[in-house]
C-alpha cells in the first residue's frame, strides 16, 4: 500500500512533490495573527471566503447567497471569532475548529431567527426560474466549492507525506526504502499491515520503538505468531505502518485499513 501510496504522490523523475511551507499553513498564519499581525487577518478570511460559504451552504442544505443572507455575515463573524480563539494544543487544525464554531454560531441564529424554522430542501438548488443566470451563478458556487474542498484535501495529503517523511528520518527510513522493503504479495501485505497496526496499539512495545528507535521484534512476532525473519525482513515496513496508526495521519491511515476515527476497518 506504501509504494502505491508513494508513486501517486511523487512525480515520475522520482522527485518530492511540492507542498505548501510551513508559513502557508493555516496554523501557522493564525499564530501570527494572534501575536499581532491584523493585516494577515482580513487576507486570511478573504483566502477562506470559500470554505465559509461551503460550510454554511452545508449547513442549510441550499444555497447561500453571501450579498443577501444574513447566515454568512454570521458565518464569517463566526471565521473571526475562531482566528480569535483557536489553539494548537493537541494537534488540532485550525480549519476543523472553525467549522466547528460556525456551526454553533449558525445554530444559535436558527434559534433566535424564526423564519429559518423551515429550512430551504435541498432541492432548492435546481430552480426552475427563468433566470438563467441566478440559476448558472449557483452551478459555479457549487462547483467552486468543491473543487477548493478537493484542494484542501489533496494539500492535506501531501502535507501528511511531508509530516511522516520528517518523522520516518528519526529511524533513518526514507521512502525510497520503503519502496524496496514494501511486500509483493497480498497476503504478505495483509499481514504486516495487521503486525503494524498492533504494534501502535500496544502502548508498551510502541514505547521500546520511540525510545530505543528498535522495532520489538520477539513481543511483536509472538503476538502475531510470525516468523522473526518475517519481520526482520519488514522492519522499516512496519515501523512505517505503525507511526501512521499511532501519529495523527487521517488520510494515510486510510492506506493502512484504519477509518476516520482510527479503528480497523471491516471488510
Amino acid at each position: 500500500m506504501l509504494l502505491v501510496l508513494f508513486k501517486k504522490w511523487l512525480n515520475p523523475s522520482g522527485k518530492a512533490t511540492r507542498v505548501p511551507t510551513e508559513e502557508t499553513l493555516p496554523e501557522r498564519q493564525v499564530e501570527r495573527i494572534q501575536n499581532g499581525d491584523q493585516e494577515l487577518r482580513n487576507e486570511l478570511i478573504r483566502q477562506y471566503h470559500p470554505y465559509i460559504l461551503k460550510t454554511t451552504s452545508r449547513f442549510f442544505r441550499r444555497y447561500v447567497d453571501p450579498k443577501l443572507d444574513d447566515a454568512y455575515s454570521i458565518a464569517l463573524a463566526a471565521f473571526d471569532e475562531a482566528i480569535t480563539r483557536f489553539s494548537p494544543d493537541g494537534g488540532r487544525l485550525f480549519l476543523g475548529f472553525a467549522e466547528t464554531v460556525i456551526t454553533r454560531r449558525l445554530i444559535d441564529f436558527v434559534r433566535q431567527e424564526s423564519r429559518h424554522a423551515s429550512v430551504v430542501p435541498y432541492s432548492a438548488f435546481d430552480s426552475s426560474s427563468d433566470d438563467e443566470e441566478g440559476t448558472t451563478n449557483r452551478v459555479e458556487v457549487v462547483q467552486a466549492m468543491q473543487a477548493f474542498d478537493q484542494e484542501r484535501s489533496a494539500e492535506e495529503r501531501k502535507l501528511e507525506i511531508t509530516a511522516l517523511s520528517e518523522e520516518m528520518t528519526l529511524y533513518g527510513i526514507s521512502f525510497d526504502d520503503l519502496v524496496d522493503h514494501s511486500p509483493r504479495h497480498q497476503d504478505s501485505r495483509k499481514t504486516l499491515l495487521r503486525m503494524g497496526r498492533r504494534l501502535a496499539s500496544e502502548e508498551t512495545m510502541f514505547r521500546f520503538l520511540t525510545e530505543k528507535r528498535q522495532l520489538p521484534i520477539k513481543e511483536l512476532c509472538e503476538a502475531e505468531q510470525v516468523s522473526r525473519k518475517t519481520a526482520e525482513r519488514h522492519r522499516k515496513y512496519l515501523i512505517a505502518v505503525s507511526l501512521i496508526a499511532y501519529g495523527t495521519y487521517p488520510f494515510l491511515q486510510e492506506y493502512i485499513g484504519l477509518d476516520q476515527d482510527g479503528k480497523e476497518e471491516t471488510s
